[in-house]
């Protein structure tokens, strides 16, 4: 009688490990690749206020895509988020009055494993509050697989005015 009760639990536990094996499992981060032609922005490159950009990056990944986003805010107090090997000059430290701010999520086609993001940014001159500090900032790009995954690249840029 006790064998009949325990049966079951093995035969579970059997399924469960002869089901799943170590080939359906993405335990592998995405990449973001800033080395093919005309990739931007780059570390140490200058943006300007009241302009659009094209955002050019390839993202990658074993199994498939999720989604991507870019974070771009200040960096007048010279904290570091960068990933890059390479330094930029960066300004005198100094505090924000009206910094810029942009922060947006964008989705890749399901059923990509390669991606060329190419983004418009348009970056405003100014707000309800006046024009934007020109300075030093950060450009952060996060990319998630569908697995959850993720990778980000910090990058140092100037935002000025022409």
């Amino acid at each position: 009688m006790k064998a009949l009760k325990i049966f079951p639990g093995l035969c579970l536990v059997l399924f469960v490990f002869t089901t799943c094996s170590e080939d359906d499992i993405d335990d592998v981060k995405p990449e973001i690749d800033l080395t093919i032609s005309g990739a931007f922005p780059l570390n140490c490159d200058t943006l300007y206020f009241g302009e659009t950009f094209t955002l050019k990056m390839l993202f990658t990944d074993n199994a498939e895509l999720g989604s991507y986003s870019i974070d771009i805010h200040n960096n007048f107090d010279h904290h570091s988020h960068s990933t890059e090997v390479s330094e930029c000059s960066l300004d005198e430290i100094k505090d924000a009055v009206n910094a810029f701010v942009f922060i947006e999520d964008f989705e890749i086609p399901e059923g990509l494993d390669a991606y060329e993001a190419s983004e418009e940014v348009s970056i405003p001159e100014s707000d309800s509050d006046g024009e934007f500090d020109e300075g030093d900032y950060h450009f952060f790009i996060s990319l998630v697989d569908k697995e959850g995954w993720s990778v980000q690249r910090g990058l140092s840029i100037k935002i000025l005015r022409r």
